[in-house]
Parts: structure tokens; C-alpha cells; sequence
């Protein structure tokens, strides 16, 4: 089968082109992404057909409103009660920060905390990762209040992530992945 297009509706009705292709690398399940152009890739081994297809859009269709639902559910109050827990969980000192707040304007990073200035102790998150899986979002929450304390990317400042966050290395390999998927292969990984 050569490639197919085929379009599933988002959950807010608008129709998402979807390029379907067989993938001889797979064997077992099909696997879809968003691509950059704004439609989804859906890769599919030799061993299904076209009748598995509408299966496979429906499953796409019933995600995209799964990953709706989380990011609807991940609010600013959200973002502090799981500071607030990181902290007193995984920091062996109180980590003092103003507020923490999820914003739509960051394009190149995942986060940012502000250290000085009328803006003291802002930790802002970019609202792309409101789909996450929380174990990476936490990564970023502990990046950034770790800059609290650390306010450079010094190899002080990385020990003491990696000490207050175990899975740091596994995050950042999560992060570099998604943005190699998104064709973006150096973005996200500070």
C-alpha cells in the first residue's frame, strides 16, 4: 500500500489531515505523530491492511481527546500544588519562587525563572507541554525552581538537578526526542 491520506476530527471539530504509510521497521503496532506541517503521520507495519485503518483513526481521534482532557486538567494551581510537592519532597532545602504559571508566548523554551527585578521568583511554563507525560513536566518544574538556587546552567547547577530530580537524564532524552520528532532536533534540551 503507498501512501494514503485519510482525516480524523480534533476534539474541537476542526479535520487533521492524516498521512498513512506502511513502515517495514514496525512489527507490531502502528505508531502516529503530529508532524510539523500541522498534519499526523500514522506508520503502520506490512502485516495490517486497509480494513484495520478506520480502527487505527478512531484509536488517534480517542487519544487526541485523551491528551485534550490533560491539558485541560493542568491548570496554574495545578503547576504550584506539584511545585510545591517537588520541593518539599525532593529538595533537601525550602526553595522560595512567587509564582509558577503556564504561558502560550514561548516558542523556543520550555520554561524560564526570573532571578531579580520586579518579576523575582516567576517561574513560567511553556503551555506546550500540557500534554506531557507528567514525569517530564516535572523534570522542568525541578529545572527551573533549581534555578532558584543555581541561576546558571554550571555543572554545579546540573548535579544538583540531577541529585533533586533522578530522572533527569531520561527526561532530557524524552524532551530531545519529541523536538527531533517535530523536525526541531537541538531545541528544548536547557
Amino acid at each position: 500500500m503507498a501512501k494514503s491520506e485519510y482525516t480524523v476530527i480534533n476534539p474541537s471539530g476542526k479535520t487533521i489531515p492524516v498521512m498513512v504509510q506502511v513502515d517495514r521497521r514496525l512489527k507490531r503496532a502502528a505508531r502516529w505523530q503530529k508532524a510539523p506541517g500541522g498534519h499526523i503521520l500514522m506508520r503502520m507495519p506490512p502485516r495490517y491492511s486497509k480494513r484495520d485503518i478506520p480502527t487505527l483513526l478512531r484509536q488517534i481521534e480517542q487519544q487526541l481527546q485523551r491528551h485534550t482532557q490533560i491539558r485541560n486538567g493542568r491548570t496554574d494551581a495545578d503547576l504550584k500544588a506539584r511545585a510545591d510537592r517537588l520541593i518539599h519532597n525532593n529538595f533537601n532545602r525550602p526553595v522560595h519562587y512567587r509564582a509558577i504559571r503556564w504561558v502560550g508566548n514561548m516558542q523556543q523554551r520550555l520554561g524560564s525563572c526570573t532571578n531579580g527585578g520586579a518579576t523575582d521568583g516567576h517561574i513560567r511554563l511553556s503551555d506546550q507541554m500540557k500534554d506531557w507525560p507528567d514525569w517530564v513536566v516535572d523534570y522542568v518544574i525541578a529545572h527551573e525552581l533549581m534555578h532558584r538556587v543555581h541561576p546558571d546552567h554550571s555543572s554545579t547547577f546540573w548535579r544538583a538537578v540531577r541529585r533533586v530530580y533522578p530522572r533527569t537524564n531520561e527526561a532530557r532524552a524524552w524532551i530531545r526526542g519529541y523536538f527531533y520528532a517535530q523536525g526541531y532536533a537541538d531545541e528544548g534540551t536547557d
